[in-house]
């Protein structure tokens, strides 16, 4: 009778280990637009099976192989992606540590003692002393009936697959970062070109101006004219190679390097913005890790509602505790020197001063919270994906535009240029047609660099190339 009783106690405890309070998780929806609003060219575009975008190393597609070896050497040497690493790991470690409250904990704590007893002891005479040989081992074990323990378990996976997503997105915005700082150097170095051709065509023209001066065919003001035009590119090329400087150190401390250890030579690059598939805004859900990161830390809240609800109810302990302890090291292991005791325990608060309800409201009010902060995460995605899809668009019309007024105002130019020699102009109107002209050649640089950085910002607003499904498993969590 005795044993059947144990037997329908531990059958029930296992029935009741299987419940769990708390609300069940449900993904949160995402405000969407239509599928009829999207244009193929102004805004999404459904992708191809010909599109051209590296899923993996996305920088690639830019085909510059400077680029695709700095990018590199962020990956294995840039500093806050170690952090970012290891932060990582450390909530991996985690996982390990809240599921170890599965198992029961078993401990042991021998020991040998020797007792004299007073001789003044009170009641009881002492005529002896003893010895106690103890080898003891207890477990404690906590029946999970209101899942606390499983939700724990479960919140500690989902912060270290919101952790691993929190990885990728430093991993995306480095060497973004990176290509960024790399188009800026060489729209640099595109400037520096420029002024260096522009300085030596204006000494050109100052030399034109003092041999006019000498022969009597120009007054001392074209001169002077000449020669402020002259100095101030020169210091338009100095400023420029300050600029090109700063961005040579941003890159050193991307790839993790001193910039004083790092040199990145001048190049001629001629750049032109990819093809870049869109695909739909419910694909963008996926792609985006910081959007994956914060719809784990929704669910990780869910578990938290679910911990908050199961303090509510009492905490079954099973403890037990057996071992050999004997007066002597002849008797210690003897069978008669056995001994054992086992039982629940149940811990129920009764009163708590309103600390167990306000623990879950504070619960609920953070699920709110992470669920608004998941739709703004996709919403501030959508609209930085329709930012550069805009940019792109636009400044690839003002290219065109900034084209035709260059090539306009290299024409302009020559025009005025050839009347000032003929003496049917002053040298102011050269000098309106020179600076006019450095502006245009300038502008046309400048969008470039603009329209590149619209293509990597674009590029890091659709996740790159990664996906939801690289987020660890469950099981690799174990």
């Amino acid at each position: 009778m005795k044993s059947l009783t144990l037997l329908f106690l531990a059958v029930m405890l296992a029935l009741l280990a299987g419940c769990a309070v708390g609300p069940r998780y449900a993904k949160p929806s995402v405000p969407m637009a239509p599928t009829d609003t999207f244009k193929e060219f102004d805004g999404w575009k459904t992708a191809q099976p010909s599109d051209q975008t590296n899923r993996g190393n996305w920088w690639e597609i830019f085909g510059d192989p400077q680029l695709n070896a700095l990018e590199e050497q962020v990956t294995v040497s840039n500093q806050d992606l170690k952090v970012a690493e290891a932060r990582f790991r450390e909530a991996r470690a985690l996982v390990r540590f809240n599921r170890s409250a599965e198992f029961p904990t078993i401990s042991t704590g021998p020991g040998i003692s020797a007792v004299r007893d007073s001789a003044h002891r009170p009641y009881l005479p002492s005529t002896h002393n003893s010895a106690d040989f103890v080898l003891p081992f207890d477990l404690s074990y906590e029946v999970d009936v209101w899942g606390r323990v499983r939700r724990t378990v479960s919140a500690a996976r989902e912060e270290a697959q919101a952790t691993a997503g929190d990885l990728q997105t430093v991993n995306l915005s480095l060497h973004a970062d990176l290509a960024l700082d790399y188009f800026e150097l060489r729209s640099a170095d595109a400037q520096k070109r420029l002024l260096d051709d522009t300085v030596k065509g204006y000494g050109d023209a100052l030399q034109l101006t003092i041999n006019r001066f000498e022969g009597g065919a120009a007054p001392k003001s074209d001169v002077a004219q000449a020669q402020t035009q002259l100095e101030a590119a020169r210091v338009q090329q100095t400023d420029i190679t300050v600029q090109r400087a700063q961005l040579e150190h941003a890159i050193a401390v991307l790839i993790g390097k001193p910039p004083a250890a790092f040199n990145l030579p001048p190049m001629a690059s001629k750049f032109q913005p990819p093809d870049i598939s869109v695909g739909l805004p419910s694909q963008l859900l996926e792609r985006r890790p910081d959007i994956a990161a914060a719809e784990r830390r929704v669910a990780e809240a869910n578990d938290q509602i679910g911990i908050a609800r199961a303090a509510f109810f009492p905490r079954i302990v099973l403890s037990a505790t057996a071992g050999m302890e004997g007066d002597s090291v002849t008797n210690w292991f003897s069978w008669p020197s056995r001994f054992w005791a086992v039982g629940p325990s149940v811990v129920q608060t009764i009163f708590d001063g309103g600390r167990r309800r306000a623990t879950s409201q504070a619960a609920l009010a953070n699920y709110d919270a992470t669920v608004a902060g998941y739709r703004q995460t996709a919403l501030t995605a959508f609209q930085q994906v329709e930012d550069n899809l805009a940019i792109l668009r636009i400044l690839d019309q003002e290219a065109k535009q900034q084209a035709v007024a260059t090539a306009s105002a290299q024409e302009s130019l020559q025009i005025f240029t050839n009347r000032y020699i003929g003496g049917a102009d002053p040298y102011l109107q050269v000098i309106t047609a020179q600076t006019a002209a450095l502006q245009n050649q300038r502008n046309d640089v400048e969008i470039l660099r603009r329209r590149m950085d619209a293509s990597v910002l674009l590029i890091k607003a659709l996740g790159g190339g990664w996906n939801a499904s690289e987020l660890p498993t469950v099981s690799s969590l174990h």
